[in-house]
């Protein structure tokens, strides 16, 4: 290899490293000021870059708090993917796999969850934010939904709709993630795994003993 592409290369390594930079900076300052509340100079600074390498990788906050968003459901749907790909075979345990994932130390962080309620809350005004979080959710959805049904078939299980059965689950998750920035105290990993594993057990009683 050329030392001129030695050179390129170490060019691209290096904005990488400072885009990352910057939006691990921009999750910061969400989680402690909001997304109103967050500013390019309280970026960089949080960065120890300058001004004016924010505005040269992302030219706007705007473009700078879409990416984080981007980010943020890269990160959330490459664990959900791995998660899939490395579970055992049979349905009730991916889904339960699934849902142990959503309270592992990677996604129940209250940095990222902090984020998320953020950007949530911005979705009516701001139609990339909704469409980022509705690609999320229709992943998270159709993947869960899936499984559900799959779980209905083996199981014979009468008058019970996997689409049901994917919004209870979905929703459970989110009110427990909200309990975690709220009441951080009285929260656990293993009591929300507890209210999942007992909701799964009280629909699916052959696959959840």
């Amino acid at each position: 290899m050329s030392a001129v592409a030695e050179k390129k290369i170490s060019r691209t390594e290096k904005r990488e490293i400072r885009r990352q930079q910057l939006i691990d900076a921009t999750l910061q300052c969400i989680s402690q000021n909001g997304i109103g509340g967050t500013k390019l100079s309280d970026v960089a600074k949080v960065a120890g870059l300058s001004q004016g390498i924010v505005n040269l990788h992302f030219a706007s906050k705007d473009n700078l708090l879409r990416e984080t968003l981007n980010y943020l459901a890269d990160d959330y749907r490459q664990q959900f993917e791995r998660v899939l790909a490395q579970s055992a075979a049979e349905p009730a345990a991916k889904l339960l796999a699934l849902m142990e994932m959503d309270f592992a130390p990677t996604v129940c962080e209250p940095r990222k969850l902090a984020v998320w309620f953020a950007f949530w809350g911005e979705v009516q005004a701001m139609p990339t934010y909704q469409k980022i979080c509705e690609e999320r959710d229709r992943h998270y959805s159709t993947v869960v939904r899936g499984l559900c049904n799959e779980i209905i078939k083996d199981g014979g299980y009468k008058g019970i709709q996997a689409t049901t059965v994917a919004a209870a689950l979905s929703a459970m998750t989110e009110g427990l993630w909200l309990s975690r920035l709220i009441n951080p105290k009285n929260f656990s990993r293993e009591g929300a795994m507890d209210a999942v594993y007992s909701y799964l057990r009280a629909i699916f009683p052959d696959h959840y003993e």
